[in-house]
């Protein structure tokens, strides 16, 4: 069997990030001959070469590829632990790991920390925005510890809380020709530009309701930041789809509007996950509970919202029927 050490996935790291030995060797502290030794030491015991010399630079192999992998998420974890010891011996108990899925915005974050940390107050609390674009792989993986998703989720290995339902909401600006309307359907998105968090192969909403109502990808733009997103729709640049929890501290703004779309596809239910792996810490499930009180205020969907899809459903008909 082989037997790894925390050097040898420190070695490989290296290597891959630098590039050749010279540079890895100084940035581990290390002669190039003493690298050598060792990364010829760990491919004899790994059966198989690492890296091929091409030129100057040292490329990964299909062997190499993979253990850089599995090295650098490992050497991130060992980080984590390392932190985490070091806080607990500072007088810190433990430290809950979050992430949400896709949204950058946590506008609902400080009246969950206040009663948190009110029941809690030597745990901390750290997002891990690395783990945003997915979550629930960081969270089998080890690297946080609870994470807040749309998507339905089917694994055994972590553990589902409901939180609260909602929907998406097509963002435009203020001066957009769609801002004056009541609701949007499907043929009403083909022509416009969107500006996502996601791209087309990782975005749910460009794959269950946009790529069926006829949008290219070439008219999907991305951005990892929904401020970013935001300030372009702003200035007429583009348009977005967002939930509504995620949208609603922009739209206090009047150069924005949010139309509701008429599509199936727009309804979500948002999770908590955890691990199942071993039961979750009291502060974990207070964590949960406090979320569910504290963001589970936006309803499946908004009053006026329904309202407004009925109304222009009963208008379209009345217009199909030649009635008055």
């Amino acid at each position: 069997m082989i037997r790894l050490e925390v050097r040898d996935l420190r070695l490989v790291s290296a290597i891959a990030e630098m590039g050749n030995l010279t540079r890895a060797g100084q940035h581990l502290h290390l002669t190039q001959s003493a690298l050598s030794h060792q990364l010829a030491d760990l491919e004899q015991r790994v059966g198989g070469k690492l890296f091929e010399r091409s030129g100057r630079k040292l490329i990964a192999t299909r062997l190499g590829e993979h253990l850089c992998s599995r090295a650098k998420l490992t050497l991130t974890q060992l980080r984590e632990v390392e932190r985490d010891l070091a806080e607990m011996a500072n007088g810190r108990e433990a430290t809950l790991r979050i992430a949400t899925e896709c949204y950058t915005c946590y506008h609902w974050l400080p009246p969950v920390l206040d009663a948190f940390r009110e029941r809690h107050p030597a745990i901390d609390v750290r997002i891990v925005p690395a783990a945003t674009a997915n979550p629930l792989r960081a969270l089998i993986a080890g690297a946080i510890d609870l994470c807040i998703v749309s998507t339905r989720v089917r694994d055994r290995r972590v553990r589902v809380a409901p939180l609260f339902d909602d929907e998406l909401v097509l963002v435009v600006s203020a001066r957009h020709e769609l801002a004056s309307r009541r609701v949007v359907d499907a043929a009403d998105l083909r022509g416009l530009r969107f500006l996502l968090y996601s791209t087309p192969d990782e975005s749910h909403t460009f794959r269950d309701i946009l790529a069926p109502a006829g949008v290219s990808p070439s008219q999907l733009s991305t951005l990892r930041l929904t401020e970013a997103i935001i300030e372009l729709v702003k200035a007429d640049m583009g348009v977005t789809i967002l939930a509504q929890w995620a949208a609603k501290p922009y739209l206090e703004s009047d150069a924005l509007r949010a139309i509701p779309i008429d599509h199936p596809g727009v309804h979500r239910t948002w999770s908590a996950l955890t691990r199942t792996s071993q039961s979750p810490p009291e502060y974990v499930s207070d964590f949960v509970g406090f979320l569910s009180t504290s963001i589970a205020a936006p309803p499946r969907t908004r009053p006026e919202f329904s309202l407004i899809r009925s109304v222009a459903k009963l208008s379209a008909k009345r217009r199909a029927s030649g009635a008055p």
